[in-house]
């Protein structure tokens, strides 16, 4: 990419980006539209995006779209019209009223692949500077701004530095030390392959319940699907799970037809499997003139599907600070921070909450759980999910 004259011509020195993952390019497509010139450093030697698939909720739309930035998602992806709730034969527990909060908000929720949400960002973000193969190792803040060094020997200097590189930020850690991440006693297994049932509509999203294990099954458009399972293993084996399709297939043996049959026409090296895990909520996101923002700052379970729209949201609120104090980037920094705090606080403790009661496999609490579901007023489901999905948000509860 190259620089844009907006950038060029700007007297302020740039705020430096580390990471070029959903929430670096977000912060960068919002920080550009408030005029503020940025530059990303990925460490990645080249960009590409795993075989997977996510959810860019309504929020995250809404937050986008009041700067004015439209990633035509719907055109990439698929809107959720139809969102379910089945046991693992595929009955139904319960329809969540997702489809009505959202046409209620005039904003879609929209699945796509991650690949898809890459490319949208980057077209988006089109003349920005970004250089790739730039692992952070080290930075030194100071009055006047803060020195980034890299790992490949070269270092640079910008007004601020806004680290959003990740579960693994290399910023974070040399905010707040060495860490360890939070096993949530399960695997997750990912991936994206071509698939067509005529029972299921478009726009569908399955979660398909069962014993300690789960699977989801997604509409992200053009003839493809996402679909996503879990199952309750011990983290020794999740972080290094060496198993085959045959154990997979086990895992789901007597699912719902849909369910065997999508895993049958994946093919194995499609498949991505990575364990579960979280952070402790982190209270400190930055010092002086250098901040975190998603996964970096906050990492969450995926049960709600709101990592990307939190990073995203994210981005929205520190381009509103900054743009407001650009000669005061600390500053601004610990406005967003306080102005973030809380909402992700809610999200992240709502997201493994659910990841917990969604993974059981006593037989009671489950017929407890699911009858819950069957007869909860739907007044409540409609505003827990507004609660989420609206921009800008309320105080959390």
């Amino acid at each position: 990419m190259t620089p844009t004259t907006h950038e060029t011509t700007s007297p302020r020195p740039p705020v430096i980006i580390a990471g070029a993952g959903i929430g670096g390019l977000s912060a960068a497509i919002a920080l550009r539209r408030v005029g503020v010139p940025v530059r990303i450093y990925e460490r990645a030697s080249r960009l590409g995006a795993a075989g997977s698939g996510l959810s860019v909720m309504s929020n995250a739309v809404a937050a986008l779209a009041s700067l004015g930035i439209d990633l035509h998602l719907s055109k990439r992806g698929q809107d959720i019209e139809t969102f379910r709730v089945l046991d693992e034969t595929g009955n139904l527990i319960r329809e969540q009223p997702l489809k009505a909060v959202t046409d209620a908000l005039g904003v879609p929720s929209v699945c796509v692949t991650r690949a898809d949400l890459q490319d949208a960002l980057l077209a988006e973000a089109e003349g920005t500077p970004l250089a790739l193969g730039h692992a952070v190792a080290g930075y030194e803040p100071d009055p006047d701004g803060v020195t980034v060094r890299f790992g490949n020997g070269t270092s640079v200097r910008g007004s601020a530095l806004i680290g959003a590189d990740g579960f693994h930020s290399a910023v974070r850690r040399r905010l707040v030390g060495p860490e360890e991440s939070r096993d949530s006693g399960y695997i997750s297994w990912l991936a994206v392959t071509r698939f067509a049932r005529p029972h299921l509509p478009a726009g569908y999203v399955g979660h398909y319940w069962g014993a300690g294990r789960r699977f989801g099954l997604i509409d992200v458009g053009q003839g493809r699907y996402y679909w996503w399972g879990t199952k309750n293993m011990p983290a020794e084996r999740s972080r290094r799970w060496d198993g085959d399709k045959a154990e997979i297939l086990a895992t789901y043996a007597g699912w719902a037809e849909e369910v065997c049959d999508i895993v049958r026409a994946t093919p194995m090296e499609s498949v991505l499997a990575v364990p579960s895990h979280d952070r402790p909520f982190l209270e400190r996101w930055g010092e002086g003139p250098v901040t975190l923002l998603g996964d970096a700052a906050h990492p969450m379970l995926t049960s709600l599907g709101q990592g990307s729209a939190m990073a995203i949201e994210d981005a929205v609120v520190l381009a509103g600070c900054l743009g407001a104090a650009p000669d005061d980037p600390a500053a601004a920094f610990r406005r967003y921070e306080d102005l973030r705090r809380e909402r992700v606080r809610a999200v992240v403790a709502a997201s493994r909450a659910v990841s917990e009661m969604e993974q059981l496999e006593d037989p009671v609490a489950r017929r407890r759980r699911d009858e819950a579901l069957r007869h909860a007023d739907e007044g409540g489901l409609r505003e827990q999910i507004e609660a989420l999905l609206r921009w800008p948000p309320s105080p959390p509860a």
